[in-house]
């Protein structure tokens, strides 16, 4: 990223969140940045869907690149805040965001108006739909756009409204954020699956994974197994990419799959079967302690039954963030103990609920 965004001064970190994690999210901007040896206050107000966190003293973006994304279990988006927040309690909000940002540099990406995933903040959609022409129209009469330059990604402008008469003003950088609106893929439900839960491994696998890793792990002709398939929403997912797919569960597959040639349905206990020989991945909703799911996943790839999993861990109404420590400590433990070298990507999806999804591949 060019020198000049580098020095730019940030005066706070802004993450979206799913409305009800606000807690989990601050504490885990709490730790990152207290590892790189920075304090904040940090605001997060119950079902805002947001946390802010007002940096003691400002800092250069080069110096919070330390902050990553893909480590942010609960975050959806990673935004660094460049400005006092923008108040517009009269009739014109132009002017005063304009005469904000004045003193940025130029920007080669039209920016994105957002604001928080609640009931409240979808209120105000319409407003941004129709502020935003305005906006861009303004920026681009004062050259605060540039031709982009595909070489060399710049920062995306972001303006979050909490409300209608206040907005912050915020960057994302390239290759650490997220490339949809609001930290939110949109993602079509396939007509053909069993199940709403397709979509959460559809939405795990594009966030987890990056292109080039996902066609080099995940291929036609390899083989899966699901464990607690019914009624195979995740199943059609893998088959629907041309695994070969052990189907594990007592109960019923729906729909399609059940007559997909793809699909093998056996009908055993999760926790108990094994496959007759390796796999290349092992995939796993079952509604279950997530400790005990750690366990499961870990075990698959300690004894090499699978080389890529991904599971649901079913977050408890307290102390979540601890909880899902102490599920990421046993993983590191059990595979360190087997000398497995691997990776780890957990996410709070935007299909999840009170869950997140860990993608764990060995290397």
């Amino acid at each position: 990223m060019p020198n000049r965004y580098n020095q730019t001064k940030i005066n706070a970190l802004l993450c979206y969140c799913r409305a009800g994690f606000e807690q989990e999210c601050a504490a885990e901007i709490h730790d990152q940045l207290a590892h790189i040896g920075l304090n904040a206050n940090i605001s997060a107000t119950a079902n805002s869907a947001y946390v802010l966190a007002q940096l003691g003293a400002p800092q250069t973006l080069q110096k919070l690149q330390a902050i990553r994304l893909p480590q942010l279990v609960f975050a959806r988006q990673l935004l660094f805040v460049c400005a006092a927040p923008v108040d517009m309690p009269g009739r014109d909000r132009l002017t005063p965001i304009l005469d904000t940002l004045a003193g940025l540099p130029a920007l080669s990406q039209q920016p994105w108006l957002e604001t928080p995933d609640t009931n409240d903040g979808k209120s105000l959609s319409g407003f941004c739909k129709r502020f935003a022409p305005l906006l861009e129209q303004a920026l681009q009469q004062r050259g605060q756009f540039k031709p982009a330059d595909k070489e060399i990604p710049l920062p995306r402008l972001h303006l979050f409204f909490p409300l209608q008469e206040s907005c912050l003003i915020a960057l994302s950088i390239p290759n650490n954020r997220s490339e949809w609106l609001m930290g939110i893929p949109r993602l079509k439900m396939p007509h053909q699956a069993p199940s709403r839960s397709t979509l959460k491994l559809a939405e795990a696998l594009l966030t987890l994974l990056d292109d080039s890793q996902l066609r080099r792990i995940m291929q036609p002709g390899m083989r899966a197994v699901d464990l607690g398939a019914a009624p195979g929403g995740w199943t059609w997912q893998l088959s629907n990419r041309g695994l070969k797919v052990t189907a594990v569960d007592n109960g019923p597959l729906k729909g399609e799959v059940r007559d997909d040639p793809l699909v093998q349905h056996v009908r055993a206990d999760g926790f108990k079967y094994r496959p007759k020989k390796p796999v290349d991945w092992m995939v796993c909703d079952m509604v279950e302690q997530p400790i005990r799911i750690a366990q499961l996943a870990a075990d698959w790839l300690a004894e090499g039954w699978a080389r890529q999993v991904i599971v649901n861990f079913k977050l408890p109404m307290k102390k979540r963030y601890l909880e899902l420590q102490r599920c990421t400590a046993l993983v590191d433990q059990r595979l360190e103990r087997a000398g497995i070298r691997y990776q780890i990507h957990i996410k709070q999806l935007y299909h999840d609920r009170e869950e997140v999804t860990a993608w764990i591949g060995r290397i």
